[in-house]
This record gives C-alpha cells, sequence and structure tokens, in this order.
C-alpha cells in the first residue's frame, strides 16, 4: 500500500517550467528541498516532509531540554537562512546557582534524532509585520517516526514525575510552565484530620498501584475523582504539594481564572490524558466562567471516562459549585471538607514547624489554646512573627503576639481597618 502511495502522480510539481507560477510556493518549495538534501548529505537516507494535526507537539519541548543539557542524541544538521541567529541564551534561575546558558536555537536549524530517524526545524516566515515561525517534521519511515513519537510519550511522563505542570488562563490564551519540585513537602508535613488525610492517601496509593489488582479484582473503573473545600489557608494546597512529590506519576495543576475558555479546557485535557495514569488538580473549581461549565462538564464526563487520572478540585467557595459536579457520577466521587483546625492540629502544626525553639513546650501548648478560629496560614504567620521577636530580644511573648494578630484579623473580618479617622494609608 505504501509503495502504491508513493507512486500516485502529483498535480504540481516544482522545477524550472513552473518557477513562479505559484506566489510563495517557491521560497517554501527551496527551503524543503534544502533541508531534505542536508538531511541526505549528512545520514545518506532520505526523508520525507510529515504534517501534524497534534496540537500538544511535546517533541519540541523535550527537543529544546535536549539541546539545553546537550544531549548527544540530537545533532545540528544545518543552519537555515545565513542571517538569522543560530544560538541562544537564557538565564536559568533553577540552579543552585543561577546563571546565563548559551545553547544552539531551535529555531532556523536543523536538529535531528540520527538514530530515530527524525528531523525537526522552526523555518522562519517572514511577514511584513514581523518574523513567524513554521514547524518542519522530517522522518525516514513512518514506522521510525511512530517510535519516536511512543517515546516521546515515555520521556515526557518521566520528566513529568519531577515537575508539576501548571496552567493558567490568562487574557492573551493558556501559560503553561513546568516547575520543578524543589522543596519536596512530605505527607508528614500535612496538617489535616487522620480519617480523610488517611484515606486520601489510600486511594492515591491504590490508584498508583503498578498492578492496578485494587481496580482490577473489585472491578472498579480506573479513575478516581475528590473534592477539596473549606476555607483558605488551611492545607489544601499543601495536600497538593504533598501529592506531587509523594505518587509515582505526573501530576497537572490548573488555575482556573475569568479566561477560561472551552479552548483551554480540551488543551488541559488533552495533555492530561497523555501522561496518564496521573493526577489532575483544578484549582478553584468555582471560578469556572458560567458561560464555559456545560462545556467543562461534558469534558470532564469524556475525560474522566479515560482510565488513569486521578482528579483533585479545590474551591474555598463549596456553595458556588455547579450541582452538576456532584450529582452525577463519575465527576467527584468524594467531597471532604477541610475545615479551620482544631487545638489538636494546631498544636501538631506549631510543633512540626518547630514554635517550641521560641517559646518551649508550654508556650507552644499556650499559642495552641489561644489561637481558636486561626488558620494555618495564620499559625504559620504567627511563627514568623515569633521568629522576628526572638531573633531581635531573645525572648517572643505568645500572649501579646496572638492578641496583636487577632486584633488585626478582627478588622479585618469587620472591615474596621481606619476607625481612628486621623490614621491613613496611602500616598500623600
Amino acid at each position: 500500500m505504501e509503495q502504491e502511495y508513493r507512486k500516485q502522480a502529483v498535480i504540481y510539481e516544482y522545477d524550472e517550467a513552473t518557477i513562479g507560477l505559484i506566489k510563495g510556493y517557491d521560497v517554501y518549495a527551496r527551503l524543503v528541498d534544502g533541508i531534505l538534501e542536508a538531511l541526505y548529505t549528512r545520514y545518506g537516507v532520505r526523508y520525507e516532509l510529515y504534517a501534524s494535526d497534534d496540537p500538544n507537539s511535546e517533541y519540541w519541548k523535550l527537543l529544546l531540554d535536549d539541546v539545553q543539557s546537550g544531549n548527544p542524541e540530537v545533532e545540528h544538521v544545518a543552519r537555515i537562512f545565513d542571517r538569522l541567529e543560530d544560538r541562544t541564551f537564557i538565564y536559568d534561575d533553577e540552579k543552585e546557582q543561577p546563571e546565563y546558558n548559551i545553547h544552539l536555537s531551535v529555531r532556523n536549524n536543523v536538529l535531528a534524532y540520527p538514530a530515530m530517524g527524525v528531523a525537526l526545524a522552526r523555518v522562519p516566515v517572514f511577514q511584513e509585520n514581523g518574523i513567524n515561525f513554521q514547524d518542519f517534521v522530517f522522518a525516514a519511515s513512518d514506522a521510525q517516526l511512530q517510535v519516536f513519537l511512543s517515546n516521546v510519550r515515555k520521556r515526557q511522563r518521566e520528566q513529568n514525575i519531577n515537575k508539576v505542570t501548571v496552567f493558567t488562563d490568562r487574557r492573551n490564551g493558556m501559560f503553561r510552565e513546568d516547575e520543578p519540585i524543589t522543596r519536596s513537602v512530605g505527607r508528614d508535613d500535612v496538617v489535616l484530620d487522620a480519617a480523610i488525610k488517611k484515606e486520601i492517601y489510600r486511594s492515591l496509593d491504590q490508584f498508583f498501584d503498578a498492578d492496578r489488582s485494587f481496580y482490577v479484582k473489585y472491578d472498579i473503573p480506573y479513575k478516581r475523582g475528590i473534592l477539596l473545600y473549606g476555607h483558605p489557608g488551611n492545607g489544601k494546597t499543601t495536600l497538593v504539594k504533598s501529592i506531587a512529590g509523594s505518587v509515582p506519576g505526573p501530576v497537572v495543576y490548573w488555575q482556573i481564572t475569568e479566561y477560561t475558555s472551552s479552548e483551554s479546557v480540551n488543551e488541559v485535557f488533552e495533555a492530561a490524558a497523555r501522561l496518564a495514569p496521573m493526577v489532575l488538580v483544578i484549582e478553584d473549581i468555582d471560578s469556572m466562567p458560567q458561560e464555559v461549565r456545560s462545556f467543562f462538564l461534558n469534558t470532564l464526563d469524556g475525560a474522566t471516562s479515560k482510565e488513569g487520572i486521578f482528579l483533585i478540585g479545590t474551591t474555598n467557595y463549596p456553595e458556588k459549585i455547579d450541582p452538576g459536579l456532584m450529582n452525577r457520577a463519575g465527576r467527584f466521587d468524594r467531597a471532604y471538607e477541610i475545615k479551620m483546625p482544631g487545638e489538636e492540629l494546631r498544636l501538631e502544626y506549631l510543633q512540626l514547624r518547630g514554635f517550641s525553639a521560641f517559646a518551649g513546650e508550654e508556650g507552644v501548648a499556650l499559642a495552641a489554646r489561644l489561637t481558636s478560629d486561626f488558620s494555618l496560614t495564620q499559625l504559620g504567620e504567627l511563627y514568623v512573627s515569633a521568629a522576628l521577636e526572638w531573633h531581635e530580644n531573645g525572648t517572643a511573648n505568645v500572649e501579646q503576639l496572638v492578641r496583636g494578630m487577632r486584633g488585626e484579623l478582627d478588622k479585618g473580618r469587620k472591615r474596621e481597618w481606619m476607625r481612628d479617622a486621623s490614621s491613613t494609608i496611602g500616598f500623600y
């Protein structure tokens, strides 16, 4: 079948007789011919050009990672335009000592994975309003391209285990960034009701069990969805961070905003499906714009029907949650309220933070008793205040610190920031 396809007639052939007949095609054809010739000269193999209908072209990101890290599997074949850059410098702030890194540019270069028979070229396109780029994929055969793409998915999943892929909807479209897990949050660092904590982690461990025996034995679909709700500052984000650092699978974090659209919904779920088995965290799910909700719910049904996605939704305002999220099986199986911490949890948190260094064990117990209605985030601020006072004075007055914080919190709740008319905040 493939040989028959190769022999099919071509409607328009680029040659000396057809130059100039179709505007713009000459430049395109010369570039493609030049790249193909450079590949043949270098490797003695005839490559062919392929079109991609895949919107998630992860191989370009992996190519950039390989170029920046100096992966020997990637070879520089040719520069495309002589007067455009062939090298790029970036500021790498992920290292212990940030520094500039200079490497080959992915743009304006032909780069190949010769062992796999695949080459990529991001070709400049000159237009009146500036320079754009068109991506080209070349391969020596269909089989080699398929092997390459399968390897891309495997590599992407391996790399994402050590990172969190963050999607944020913005005015000008979806912003995507891979954040390394530099400060690991362990499960012991999560201060949460013991029963809820145990149940959530048990579900995760069963989900990522290598042989999936739990799901197979009890004929349970290989998917899960939980919703975390409650007042802000009580550990939902910390729980998510601990999950990212402790499960043997990728984590995608999606921040819903007023700019979330049907296009971004598609993009996130397509990325999630490629990484399965994985965890998809949807932050502030109540913020989903009204006009997108139906599309989101339909997509959620389709995405969760595919195996391998552990879905976690979070919200600070459960009363704003669309009832359709909870009233239909397969969206969220369980909902967990993350409550304001009681005295026992407050004591656990302060002990975990090392508050005793400033107040001793008695001071820790006193702080736990005095801080009713404090969130975990506010307890963290109490820790910082105690540390500053200890650093300056060699002592920390727990009662005074709590009293001062409580006064400010009460002003915030009552919106009475400036009861004294002479008080001002701002510029003169």
